[in-house]
């Protein structure tokens, strides 16, 4: 018997915990963050105790209430008795947080199976930042930490197009698909019943669309029993907006203009930053990057497929910003931070203020504090190059980044493609794969699919679905 229980990423965006159970073998495909369900009870300066353990996180309904998944520590903190494992591995399509950083508690014997860019990755943010109970992926300290205790590394496997991992009863074949981050894959799980596929995040319109084709036909060829997709824009329609589209378009801004330039975007979307390297390069400009991004850029940078500079490249610098006493003196630096600080193209804000009609400041809004510090000219360029406000949190912080447009008397300028497929790409992803079964996630509209569906499982938290009996 197979079956498929869905912990997360039901009628939400994000969060997707999904466990395929056949025969004696348990897998778990994604253990992310829900961002909306936490957004529920907790803020910036509200967070789950980690004095607690797992006893906020489940109480709250943060994660679920399953066995055999925890780490002991976590357990013992919570004044709950450990338990043993009961997951053979839990495999992660790509590194955004919302499919990832709740394997933070998942027992260290789980192995964790991902694309070795989502490895490079997660490498780099586990070296830049503070440690968290949230985000403790690749290892972890137990619990309460002791000064000298010794972190416990998880077993990483990685995986690339063309692998197959053989996981007790399965057999599981990653496949490329486009995101707005590298490294993404969608899974193919051949199972007792027959092939399941997940999509993981796809899109269609990126810089990549054939990685996405190349999955769909694979997964086509699987003849698949069920097919669990993503549907996060599946309500709307393509307007013509593409990676291409939006490298013109900021193109544009940048060939026209001899003023100071700020962009905004994602530094985890690679293709975002290389077209950004690519017009301060073409422009003569260089790309400034926040110190905090030095991170992703060295370990990405060891990826060759990816096709990014090094920290050395002469279109790059480092900014270095003021910490703790403002003189940049080198205890004010983290550890890992030191290491950036003498580089011959490390810049303070002084020098970038002098040059500031010679560079792109790849700053988002958490960054623009440093405008006190550059003091940019009056009618310099903001380029956002992200996602517009979506939700009441991200529409206070657009009003607060208005406010400091205003302050400085920057241009704003908005160009952007989401690293989801619309609804119409989507629709044909689904007549293409043919399932017998979809059971649509990472949506707040599953009903949607029922224009494609043979049989359309509009998915409900935590219940069971026999994959030969779906109703």
């Amino acid at each position: 018997m197979t079956t498929l229980t869905f912990y997360g990423g039901v009628n939400e965006i994000g969060g997707n915990k999904i466990l395929l159970e056949d025969k004696d073998t348990k897998i778990l495909m994604d253990f992310g963050k829900g961002f909306s369900k936490r957004s529920k009870y907790y803020e910036e300066f509200l967070k789950p105790r980690s004095s607690n353990g797992l006893k906020d996180f489940l109480t709250m309904g943060l994660i679920p209430d399953i066995k055999g998944v925890y780490r002991d520590d976590l357990f013992e903190m919570a004044g709950m008795k450990p338990q043993k494992p009961d997951i053979d591995a839990a495999i992660i399509t790509h590194a955004h947080a919302d499919h990832v950083n709740y394997c933070s508690f998942l027992h260290e014997d789980i192995p964790l199976y991902m694309g070795n860019t989502c490895h490079l990755i997660l490498q780099a943010l586990e070296e830049r930042g503070n440690r968290d109970i949230e985000d403790e992926i690749l290892n972890f300290k137990r619990r309460p930490i002791q000064r000298n205790g010794e972190p416990v590394k998880r077993q990483i496997r990685t995986f690339r197009t063309g692998d197959k991992l053989k996981i007790g009863s399965l057999e599981v074949e990653p496949v490329h698909v486009d995101h707005s981050i590298p490294g993404a894959y969608g899974l193919i799980v051949h199972t007792s019943s027959g092939a399941v596929v997940y999509t993981g995040d796809i899109r269609l319109h990126g810089s990549n669309p054939k990685m996405t084709k190349d999955f769909v036909e694979k997964a086509k060829e699987a003849k698949p029993i069920a097919l669990i997709t993503e549907g996060t824009r599946v309500k709307e329609l393509n307007d013509g907006a593409s990676e291409p589209r939006v490298k013109q378009s900021c193109s544009n801004v940048v060939a026209n203009t001899n003023k100071f330039i700020i962009a905004d975007f994602s530094f985890k979307d690679v293709d975002r930053f290389r077209t950004f390297y690519t017009l301060a390069k073409e422009n003569n400009r260089k790309l400034v990057i926040p110190l905090k991004e030095a991170f992703l850029l060295k370990w990405l940078s060891k990826d060759k497929i990816l096709n990014v500079p090094n920290l050395n490249d002469d279109n790059i610098v480092v900014h270095i910003p003021k910490q703790k006493t403002g003189t940049y003196a080198e205890q004010d630096y983290g550890t890992k931070e030191r290491e950036f600080l003498n580089l011959p193209n490390a810049w303070r804000a002084d020098k970038i203020k002098d040059k500031q009609c010679n560079v792109i400041c790849a700053f988002n809004f958490f960054s623009i504090d440093e405008l006190l510090d550059i003091g940019p000219e009056p009618h310099s360029i903001y380029i956002h190059s992200a996602s517009e406000p979506y939700n009441e949190e991200m529409e206070i912080d657009s009003q607060r980044l208005q406010s400091w447009l205003e302050l400085f008397k920057l241009s704003l300028f908005q160009s952007h493609c989401s690293g989801h497929a619309f609804g119409d790409d989507l629709f044909d992803v689904a007549r293409q794969i043919n399932a017998k079964t979809i059971f649509p996630v990472h949506t707040e509209c599953p009903q949607s699919y029922h224009i494609v569906a043979n049989d359309l499982v509009i998915v409900e938290e935590g219940k069971r679905y026999d994959l030969g009996n779906t109703k």
